[in-house]
């Protein structure tokens, strides 16, 4: 079996908020880590940099998780430098508000595309490997809001929804090559979102939280470093809730 510091991990949409404490936490444990953003390069290399600090590997892919080119450029590119990728954290997402009697098809495709489309095709380009190696675990984002159904944003509800479908089938079917397969719904998480819709939709969703805060990125990072961990190898088809306690 492989150690940490033998193992890579990729993180998708990984240049700020969740995916980049993701990021700082696996490297911390002692994984290489691959960056991941699709428009923002500055801060993707910014990331790379506060993980070699942990004296690990890390490098910078950018590519839009959207698109069939995107993934496959980035998970080619993963294979070239790294040989494979052992820990998967498909964290990417987009959250576009739209009725649904108003929403054009090109969004619905767009949110299906790079929400659900992204899981399916890295986990496909990323599980071979894993299975060569008897070991490898898959990580994916739903969000509590996705999760109980979103109001004018049904595309991102389903898009969820089909994730987590994907990822309990996944654990049961890897299960016997040492593989698993687990998803995170996060509350209220402190964010430097710069869409200020978003921004006020988590703060007043605060109100909900009995512990009476945000919760912080770390915290959730630190869900997906026990999921990645051997110690973790028993914890599979889950959907683990990071939320303060908060009804869903």
């Amino acid at each position: 079996m492989s150690t940490p510091s033998e193992r890579t991990a990729l993180i998708t949409g990984s240049g700020k908020n969740i995916g980049r404490a993701v990021a700082l936490r696996l490297a911390k444990d002692g994984l290489r880590v691959i960056i991941n953003g699709s428009t923002d390069q500055q801060a993707c290399e910014q990331v790379a940099e506060d993980c070699r600090a942990f004296g690990v590997e890390a490098m910078v892919i950018m590519a839009d998780v959207g698109t069939l080119e995107g993934t496959s450029h980035l998970a080619s590119q993963a294979f070239e430098r790294f040989g494979r990728v052992d820990v998967l954290v498909n964290n990417a997402a987009i959250r576009p508000s739209s009725k649904f009697l108003e929403m054009d098809e090109d969004e619905w495709d767009r949110v299906l595309a790079v929400n659900l489309g992204q899981a399916f095709r890295l986990c496909r380009a990323c599980l071979p490997g894993m299975v060569e190696a008897g070991w490898g675990r898959v990580i994916n984002f739903a969000g509590m809001n996705a999760i109980q159904g979103y109001n004018g944003r049904a595309h991102v509800s389903v898009s969820k929804h089909a994730v987590w479908g994907l990822t309990k089938s996944l654990a049961k079917e890897f299960a016997p090559n040492g593989i698993t397969a687990n998803i995170i719904s996060s509350g209220p998480i402190q964010s430097d979102h710069k869409d200020l819709e978003m921004t006020a939709h988590i703060e007043a969703m605060k109100s909900r939280v009995p512990m009476g805060r945000l919760g912080k990125p770390e915290e959730v990072a630190a869900s997906v470093a026990l999921l990645a961990s051997d110690e973790g190898a028993f914890i599979s088809g889950q959907l683990i809730q990071v939320n303060g306690g908060t009804e869903t």
